[in-house]
């Protein structure tokens, strides 16, 4: 597959922008440059997956896609959080002795 310089910018920036929303919104801060733009573009992906199976499609366009991905690494997010077992959700799937 091949990505134009434009489309690669452009995944980039939506990466990159909701990342760092969903670690303002889960966390409280960002995870770093690295950080934000990995768990935007995992978000992405996750976003992409799910959104259209439960019935919600926000259209076309880089906001759309900021959205899109932003819920998406929000869900990754607290995902992890979950797994970890640490955070105010529960404690997580750990034994605690």
């Amino acid at each position: 597959m091949y990505m134009s310089n434009e489309s690669l910018l452009v995944t980039l920036v939506v990466g990159l922008v909701a990342g760092w929303l969903a670690g303002k919104i889960v966390r409280g801060a960002g995870f770093g440059l690295i950080g934000d733009l990995l768990i935007g573009i995992v978000g992405a992906f996750i976003g992409d997956w799910l959104l259209p199976r439960i019935g919600i499609h926000l259209g076309i366009g880089i906001v759309a896609a900021i959205i899109n991905a932003t819920i998406g690494a929000v869900l990754l997010l607290l995902l992890v959080r979950l797994v970890q077992g640490r955070g105010r959700f529960g404690g997580g799937w750990r034994r605690r002795w």
